[in-house]
């Protein structure tokens, strides 16, 4: 079914269009033009106005040659990350590549490229669906920056499907977890290291100290957590007044994921105050997490369109966040598909041609097993 030099042509068109996170102008165009030669009718949002990057989220609409099906929606994010201006793709052995000096930016062209071809196929074999919506973010490697400023007023779906995810072709991440980011700042008391180091206060040794006395890494199956930045100090020969230090914590249960913001927030502050420091604390949760099982719809649909492509379904969890998780907080159940990206985010990044090719195929099958139910409203019998 798929024209696989078409596919791989266009997937290498994409790769080799700069769009590094927050430099989004020149992909956005090429995809508006390529959505609109496909009869979308084409919207970009004004969240770049909000988020400061290169482009709004596209949120892209075709009519459904079926009055009574679901709306259905696919999201996949138009920004790579560094290094990937540039970008240099070859196609050897079975699997695209970069020359090594960029990543490839299959994360998540490969994913864009499998619409479009899906989008293709369906026209020229009269395949019967139902309205479709692409929400093409921008920012989504700048901590779904696109997505959590998207005008929702131009999503009218009943459930969709994120096209972004590594694992093969056959895997469905039917929950994710919620992130939570914690800002920190530890204030302590200048001195000179060496004349009078007594009469200060180590903001860096505060926060070591209590960094020390955290649950951190794998706290359980659901949830982990992590300091990722620390900045301090000025001089060797100053005792440092001022560290900052960042950390997040994620869960699939939300309960859980409250519970260890609160333990990082209160370690902070009760071992800066036994100290004689000050800690300041802001946490910001950046997203919720999103948990669906076999008993719901999207995933039904998710399951039934692996098997009819050949695949064996494969329902799992991750411990990543995604589009999929702001989508599915807004109200429009979505699951993380995998389409076989390789050592996404380095300069190893590949991405398997048979892969890509399966990726299509699944796209048209969701179409197809998604116009297999009533629509919104209606009753559905399991």
């Amino acid at each position: 079914m798929v024209d696989q030099q078409r596919l791989f042509d266009e997937f290498i068109e994409l790769i080799k269009t700069d769009s590094e996170t927050g430099d989004e102008r020149a992909i956005c165009d090429l995809l508006k033009g390529k959505l609109a030669a496909l009869g979308f009718e084409v919207v970009e949002d004004d969240s770049a106005e909000k988020t400061g990057h290169g482009a709004g989220n596209l949120v892209a609409t075709l009519n459904g040659t079926l009055e009574d099906a679901p709306i259905i929606y696919f999201t996949c994010h138009m920004d790579t990350v560094a290094p990937g201006k540039g970008i240099k793709p070859t196609l050897k052995d079975g699997y695209f590549e970069s020359d090594g000096t960029t990543i490839l930016g299959s994360d998540d062209k490969a994913g864009l490229a499998a619409l479009m071809e899906g989008i293709r196929l369906l026209k020229e074999q009269n395949i019967p669906h139902g309205k479709i919506q692409f929400v093409i973010t921008a920012g989504e490697e700048s901590g779904l920056m696109g997505s959590r400023h998207l005008d929702t007023s131009l999503v009218d779906a009943d459930f969709g499907f994120a096209i972004d995810s590594n694992g093969p072709v056959g895997e469905i991440i039917a929950s994710a977890p919620a992130q939570a980011k914690i800002i920190t700042t530890i204030y302590g008391k200048a001195a000179h290291a060496g004349v009078n180091p007594e009469d200060g206060i180590s903001a860096i040794q505060v926060a070591s100290r209590a960094i020390s006395k955290m649950r951190l890494g794998r706290i359980d199956a659901e949830t982990t957590a992590n300091i990722g930045f620390f900045k301090g100090g000025t001089a060797s020969n100053v005792v440092p007044e001022k560290a900052e230090i960042i950390s997040e914590a994620r869960s699939r249960n939300e309960i859980k994921l409250k519970a260890q913001v609160k333990h990082m927030e209160q370690t902070f502050k009760e071992v800066a105050e036994e100290l004689g420091a000050r800690a300041e604390v802001e946490t910001r949760f950046m997203y919720p997490s999103y948990k669906f099982t076999e008993e719901d719809l999207v995933v039904q649909k998710a399951i039934a369109a692996v098997e009819k492509i050949g695949r064996t379904p494969k329902v799992t969890v991750s411990g990543g966040g995604s589009d999929a998780n702001v989508m599915s907080g807004y109200g429009f159940p979505t699951v993380n598909l995998g389409i076989g990206y390789e050592n996404i985010h380095t300069t190893s990044e590949r991405m398997p041609a048979k892969e890509l090719v399966k990726t299509v195929e699944l796209v048209v099958a969701l179409i197809e097993e998604s116009a297999n139910v009533p629509a919104k409203g209606a009753e559905v019998t399991p």
